[in-house]
């Protein structure tokens, strides 16, 4: 097991993870890490900007990895 940290950026405030998790592997941090930003983006509403979404996972030795939504309006020709 590995204890894995995931501090969240919301567009214009990080919330630093003081707890973590305790995971069987770096995989399952991944997992967990877009399984979160899935729930972040699906709060969103509708019409708000999505710009900077972020999970930015950490372990004892630093950084190991950041999910990032990135959202794309599509616009009406009509």
């Amino acid at each position: 097991m590995s204890h894995f940290y995931f501090d969240i950026w919301d567009g214009e405030a990080l919330v630093v993870d003081e707890e973590g998790l305790d995971l069987v592997s770096q995989r399952a941090a991944e997992v967990e890490a877009a399984l979160s930003l899935a729930d972040m983006a699906r709060q969103l509403e509708p019409l708000a900007s999505s710009d900077g979404l972020a999970v930015n996972v950490r372990d004892a030795n630093g950084p190991v990895l950041r999910a990032i939504f990135v959202g794309k309006r599509v616009h009406s020709i009509n």
